[in-house]
């Protein structure tokens, strides 16, 4: 399996060198990320929200080494809800947020990464909308899971990510689906260890359909973090057995994957939500991307070939 190598090679620095400095890189980077500034974001936000299409916003960058950068992190987001609040949009814009990038890693993470998101979750709640935590590796779970809850005492709308692939997560979203909760459930894109984690496929699928329908029965508000057409018709399908109504839910896709598929489900009267990237540090986020999906791989390879 390719996945795990790739992962891998996100923390290569090696790598990093190696890919950053190719020609095509820019190019194939820019299908996935679409800007490196708030300058260069905005016009997107404009031009998806004309189109239907909801969004939330990641600020690339993980490498977290000192507090100083945690706090520039933070007020990297704050920034871009300054800049997004003349648009108007409100809930149509939320943010989502990596917890090691505001410290969650460093001496005394915990508390330095609450410090840290809370004024974002309070900026964005001043202009309409909200944030999800996004979920990392295993080892960050309970302590995000912590201040999500933390965080839902002032403003419930929080929301968080569950990854279907680890063993845990039936049991978190029978604990998260209740009323007024937001959870994003996603397959999972690190490399976790067969002790806590579904290694295939297949049984990857089976768990992200299980856990899916905990949420879709439960109180909450579930959002679909899946590019997979047959799992986005079973979402559909327990939606429709849960009597869920099209605002009840959410499907959610990356920027720059299955952009007909964006339009198509928001036609059809579905809450679609485009996770769109930005910033410079973007070689990890990248490495995911092609670690989540061959054909991302494919894609890449190909552009390197041609162009390189």
């Amino acid at each position: 399996m390719l996945g795990p190598v790739i992962l891998a090679a996100s923390r290569s620095d090696r790598m990093r060198r190696l890919i950053s400095a190719a020609p095509v890189t820019k190019q194939v980077v820019d299908r996935f990320i679409p800007g490196e500034t708030v300058d260069d974001i905005v016009p997107i936000v404009e031009e998806l929200t004309a189109k239907g299409l909801e969004l939330t916003m990641d600020v690339v960058g993980e490498d977290i080494t000192t507090p100083e950068q945690a706090s520039a992190a933070r007020d990297a987001y704050l920034m871009l809800i300054e800049r997004i609040a003349p648009l108007g949009l409100g809930d149509k814009v939320e943010m989502s947020v990596k917890l090691s990038m505001f410290g969650q890693a460093l001496d005394g993470g915990h508390d330095l990464a609450l410090a840290n998101v809370r004024p974002v979750v309070e900026a964005a709640a001043a202009i309409g909308t909200t944030v999800t935590l996004d979920a990392e590796d295993h080892t960050t779970l309970d302590s995000m899971f912590a201040i999500h809850e933390e965080l839902r005492k002032d403003f419930p709308q929080t929301g968080c990510v569950i990854q279907a692939y680890l063993f845990r997560t039936e049991a978190d979203a029978r604990r998260l689906a209740d009323a007024g909760s937001r959870v994003r459930l996603v397959k999972g894109a690190y490399k976790e260890p067969a002790e806590v984690a579904y290694q295939q496929k297949h049984e990857i699928d089976k768990a992200y359909v299980r856990v899916l329908r905990i949420l879709m029965e439960g109180e909450g508000y579930p959002m679909i973090g899946s590019h997979d057409p047959r799992l986005i018709s079973i979402a559909q399908e327990l939606a429709r057995r849960a009597g869920r109504k099209f605002d009840e839910y959410e499907f959610q896709m990356l920027y720059g994957i299955r952009g007909e598929e964006h339009l198509r489900l928001a036609a059809e009267g579905h809450r679609m939500r485009v996770y769109t990237a930005y910033g410079t540090d973007w070689y990890g986020y990248f490495m995911r991307r092609l670690a989540e999906k061959p054909a991302n791989l494919r894609f890449f390879a190909r552009s390197m070939v041609s162009k390189g």
